[in-house]
């Protein structure tokens, strides 16, 4: 943490709220953003994935208040929220993200007391980088250290993702929170989604480099048919389990299976994505160990496919911008994150990003008139204490 970001935010504290006599310490802390290198939409479908936290973080300045009130304030914002009772807000719904962890820790008997909070960053939101995820855990994590919950990373993982599904009402997986908690610099995670096994590997590819083109059409996937497709997948799953009971999610399907299933087309090509996905995370993991990028490309290629066309989550934005990138010969680019906008993944040699960009948005802004945005970015650690 710089010392003007931990300046602002200390600042922030003191002038939004008043003194109280019972005011703790200010902590502070700070989660990063994910990219997910190949596994996308299975994370609820009990597949594998392979996220990595990326340098793009949330910081946060947390101290109790001993007034029993939840006082927060976004520096992005430039908003302040007070409640005592964590209560969902349609005014200010970047404060359902915090209250939604406080909600959740209380009902599994975690103690919550009133605290300040004050938070900033540079995750682009709506990006598919996981903005709103980092807040969760970022804040998860800050109040299981200030109210000495002794409580595991993976368990805050959970509370994150339980704070997103029945607090702020999108029906996500486990990924994004799993790996904004545990991840290490340097190491992409793969993680199974049903059994929550996960091991390090190291994402090292000389002479290639992973960056990021943001679209610049937002999503919100509350808003976008996220929890639509979720439905179809657990449809999907439910109709598999009746024809056999061994299966437990469509990870654990076959095309054989699914064939027979009596799926609508829809929930086909949904299934038909997941089984896709898990060759596909499977190829580019021992791929990655082979450090051999040309493979890991092909994949990235295979995978914005399927999700274009069975899962339909793109959109003609980040096709095009796959297609582009495709014809001047990178190795491999797809859409990631929850889709209907947000960020392509780009594999290519290096030194070639700054060339290419500078000729794509030019073609970008005459056609969609958005101004697109090329993310450069390092393999981070996950939540931590900052001092």
């Amino acid at each position: 943490m710089t010392l003007s970001i931990r300046e602002n935010l200390s600042s922030s504290l003191s002038h939004i709220f008043p003194d109280a006599p019972g005011l703790g310490l200010i902590r502070f802390f700070s989660a990063p953003g994910r990219v997910n290198i190949i596994g996308e939409h299975v994370d609820y479908a009990g597949g594998l994935v392979f996220p990595a936290a990326i340098d793009f973080r949330t910081h946060f300045a947390v101290r109790t208040n001993g007034l029993g009130l939840f006082r927060l304030y976004s520096l992005d914002f430039q908003s302040e929220f007070v409640t005592k009772n964590p209560i969902y807000s349609e005014e200010k719904p970047w404060a359902n993200y915090i209250l939604g962890v406080v909600s959740e820790a209380l009902k599994l008997g975690l103690m919550v007391e009133g605290f300040d909070l004050a938070f900033t960053g540079n995750i682009p939101q709506g990006a598919g980088l996981s903005s709103s995820a980092a807040v969760e855990v970022g804040i998860a994590f800050a109040l299981s250290k200030i109210f000495h919950w002794d409580i595991s990373k993976e368990k805050i993982a959970l509370l994150a993702q339980a704070a997103e599904n029945k607090f702020v009402g999108v029906n996500c997986g486990i990924m994004d929170q799993f790996v904004i908690a545990v991840a290490k610099s340097s190491t992409c995670i793969s993680l199974n989604t049903e059994s929550l096994e996960y091991s390090y590997h190291s994402l090292d590819l000389p002479g290639y480099e992973f960056y990021l083109i943001d679209s610049n059409v937002p999503h919100s996937l509350k808003e976008s048919a996220y929890n639509d497709r979720r439905k179809e997948v657990e449809s999907a799953t439910s109709k598999c389990n009746k024809l056999s009971p061994e299966v437990k999610t469509l990870s654990q399907a076959d095309f054989s299976l699914i064939e027979k299933a009596g799926l609508t087309p829809n929930e086909f090509k949904r299934a038909t994505h997941i089984l896709g996905e898990r060759s596909r995370a499977q190829n580019v993991i021992r791929s990655l160990k082979d450090k051999d990028a040309e493979k890991v490309g092909k994949e990235l290629f295979s995978c914005h496919e399927s999700l274009s066309k069975n899962f339909q989550v793109s959109c003609e934005e980040t096709d095009f911008i796959v297609e582009w990138f495709r014809s001047e010969n990178v190795l491999g680019a797809r859409m990631i994150g929850g889709g209907f906008g947000g960020c392509v993944l780009v594999l290519d040699k290096e030194g070639r990003s700054s060339f290419l960009f500078s000729k794509f948005e030019k073609e970008y802004s005459q056609k969609f008139g958005l101004n697109a945005k090329i993310y450069k970015f390092t393999i981070s650690e996950g939540v931590r204490e900052d001092s």
